[in-house]
Parts: C-alpha cells; sequence; structure tokens
C-alpha cells in the first residue's frame, strides 16, 4: 500500500549570514503492506507529521520516491488523493456547518451522487455512533464527537488506506477509549490499511500491528510492539526493605545476576533484570534466608518509552518539550 525510498525534505530556514538548510526528513524508507495498522512515532520535530505530509501529497519531497496505492506521490498526486482517506489533527469539518450537510458535501467532492453520499454518511453516523447528530453544527458536539465526524468525513468515499494525524488528541480518556474500538474496526471490519501518526505511547501499543520510530529525520526502529520492548535489556524490579542496610546486598545480587542499571536509593534497589520472573523467586529467598524484611517488589515490563530511550537516549515525553522544528516546514517553497 505504501512503499517509500530515500525520502527527503528539506526547507531553509533564517537570514542572510543566518540562513541554513534544515533536513525534515533525511532518507526516509517505508514499507506497509495492506491490511495493517501502523503506528508512526516520533517527538515534535523528529520529521513525523512532514513524512506525512509528503505520503498525502500536501508536500512534494525534495528527493526521494513513494508510490501510495500503486500511485506517486509526485506525479500521480491527484489519484493519490482520491484513493486515501485523510483526518488532520486539527481537523476539517466547519464549525457552524451541518454535520451531515459537511460529510455529504465531501462525498461529492470525491465524485458521489449527493443521494450515495447522503445514504454513506448516515451509515458512517451509525457505526461511530453518531446517531441523532446529523443536523447539528459541529460547534455543538462534543470533542469525541466532533473527532468521530472528521473520521466520517476521511471515509465517506470508502478508501482503503486512511491516514490518522494525532486522532485523540486533547479527548478526555472515556473518548480516547471509545475512538480507539472505532479505529480498530477500521481494519478488523472494512478491511482498511491505517497509518496512524501518536504521541500517545499506550495507543500505539494498543492498535498497532507494527510500529515505526522516527528520529531527526530518520527511522531508527520498526517492529511489532513486543519485538520492540523485548530490545530493552530486562523489566525493571524494584524491591525495597524495611532498613537500609540489605540494600547494598541485594545490589550486589542483582550484579552477579546479570542485572544492569542498578540504582540505590534509601531503603531501595532498581534495576534492568533479563528474566526476572524465572530469576526474582531465588533472588527473594536468599535475601529473606539472610533475615532481610522485604517491604515491597515491583516488576514492571518494558515501554514502548523505554524503547525509545534506549533508541536515541531520551524519553519520548521530554522530548515533546522539544522544539517544533517541522512547524517551519510551511516556509518551504514550491
Amino acid at each position: 500500500m505504501i512503499h517509500a525510498r530515500g525520502l527527503v525534505a528539506t526547507f531553509v530556514t533564517g537570514k542572510g549570514k543566518s540562513k541554513r538548510e534544515v533536513r525534515a526528513v533525511d532518507g526516509v524508507d517505508l514499507d506497509i503492506a495492506e491490511g495493517e495498522v501502523v503506528g508512526f512515532l516520533g517527538p515534535n520535530g523528529a520529521g513525523k507529521t512532514t513524512t506525512l505530509r509528503m505520503l498525502t501529497t500536501l508536500l512534494r519531497p525534495t528527493a526521494g520516491t513513494a508510490t501510495v496505492n500503486g500511485y506517486d506521490v509526485t506525479t500521480e498526486s491527484v489519484q493519490v488523493r482520491r484513493s486515501i482517506g485523510y483526518v488532520s489533527q486539527m481537523g476539517a469539518t466547519f464549525s457552524q456547518a451541518l454535520a451531515g450537510d459537511e460529510v455529504a458535501d465531501h462525498g461529492q467532492l470525491y465524485g458521489m451522487s449527493r443521494r450515495d453520499a447522503v445514504r454513506r454518511g448516515k451509515e458512517l453516523f451509525a457505526q461511530l455512533q453518531l446517531d441523532g447528530l446529523w443536523d447539528r453544527m459541529p460547534k455543538n458536539m462534543s470533542g469525541g464527537q466532533r473527532r468521530r465526524l472528521d473520521i466520517a468525513m476521511g471515509l465517506i468515499h470508502d478508501p482503503t488506506l486512511v491516514f490518522l494525524d494525532e486522532p485523540t488528541t486533547g479527548l478526555d480518556p472515556q473518548a480516547r477509549a471509545n475512538l480507539w474500538e472505532h479505529i480498530s474496526k477500521l481494519r478488523t471490519e472494512r478491511g482498511a490499511t491505517v497509518f496512524l501518526t501518536t504521541h500517545y505511547l499506550d495507543e500505539a501499543d494498543a492498535l498497532s500491528d507494527r510500529i515505526m520510530i522516527i528520529d531527526n529525520g530518520r527511522i531508527v526502529a520498526a517492529d511489532t510492539p513486543e519485538n520492540l520492548k523485548s530490545q530493552v535489556s530486562g523489566d525493571l524490579v524494584h524491591l525495597e526493605f524495611g532498613a537500609g542496610e540489605p540494600v547494598a546486598r541485594a545490589a550486589a545480587q542483582l550484579e552477579s545476576l546479570g542485572a544492569t542499571e542498578i540504582r540505590v536509593d534509601g531503603v531501595g534497589v532498581r534495576a534492568r533484570l533479563r528474566g526476572s520472573a524465572k530469576v526474582v523467586p531465588g533472588l527473594l529467598r536468599e535475601l529473606e534466608a539472610s533475615g532481610n524484611t522485604i517491604e515491597s517488589i515491583e516488576i514492571m515490563r518494558p515501554t514502548l518509552d523505554d524503547v525509545f530511550l534506549t533508541l536515541t537516549g531520551r524519553s519520548l515525553r521530554d522530548a515533546e518539550a522539544a522544539a517544533d522544528t517541522e512547524e517551519m516546514s510551511d516556509e518551504i517553497s514550491a
């Protein structure tokens, strides 16, 4: 469905002597198969949105090639746009129009008759739990309802490939969970391929068959969520004792078991340990046999944020505070 090789996007920032060229995307390769749900992760400025804009023909690549649904994004951009659904982060509805009219008008832009667009739109409203909202203005809807309306507009022409750009940003937990269910159904019930950009690690983990991580304009990892998490050096084991004396002994025993990232803090010690489910019971027996009182133990499996930290040396959440280089890509000249 998506095949890209060496995608590059550059833009110029500053003026005069401070003028410089910035590579927002630096040689990205992508292969996405039919029926996949792919999560595309990366901090602001990593090249995530710029890559999405090139694949949806909103931005012409500086270099490289890409085909979407078999069409070249540069020479066959009209065919690409006709064959995909796109839900932007900012949404596309006019707040003072009637929701039904917005969706039907969008369908007509894709060549549908008014009758077919209305019929299809009402089917989507039922599927996306927007019943009774056909004649309501988006400004009078909740955030979750507006996002589902955006998705209805992106699906009105029944595309086989759907691009979702930060679909749950700003939603409350209940609305996010509800929208997750609808995104999952795009593949399971409609057979669609979904390209999902998100900042939410739990969202990518729950929805994606495969995850791609982009940093500094390059793909630094691409695999299933479980395979990516297995690359992190073990589970996080946290032991707390009734007193500080056993902590040093526990840290030494953890080191002898091959633990890494060992940190001692007061009456607690934490470390990364591979195969913790097999190793920790024996460790506890040894510590208790020595008369040490263990107050608590916590074992946490690696998360996608741990993966990002391992690959890039920074947390994805921390990286969100970085400057949003991608916003400057609007300055790219044709």
